[in-house]
């Protein structure tokens, strides 16, 4: 892989998360100067955080069980992509997003 393609793909992404973030802090101004309610300018700031944690939570789950996925792979000493090497990586992923499911139900 050329990894000089790889400064053009980063400097989008920072572009494109750049972007999102200015957007969402004036989105939250504009909130604020509207004179909307306090109650309603608290409850979603607070449901803003919950979602940044549980975010942080989900991939958190997620590239766990993709690294046992990969730990599984190389316990097996898989060397080739197979169907069966996508499928464990595919029932790691959805492994994480259902412990992450229950996890979030329980909190919530």
């Amino acid at each position: 892989m050329n990894f000089g393609d790889l400064i053009p793909i980063s400097l989008f992404i920072c572009i494109a998360y750049s972007i999102k973030v200015c957007v969402d802090a004036m989105v939250r101004r504009h909130m604020v100067n509207a004179g909307g309610s306090e109650e309603l300018v608290n409850s979603v700031l607070r449901d803003e955080n919950l979602r940044r944690r549980h975010s942080s939570l989900r991939w958190g789950i997620v590239l766990l069980s993709v690294a046992l996925g990969f730990g599984l792979i190389q316990g097996f000493g898989w060397q080739e992509v197979t169907p069966g090497l996508v499928a464990v990586l595919a029932g790691a992923t959805g492994l994480g997003n259902l412990v992450f499911f229950a996890i979030s139900r329980r909190i919530s």
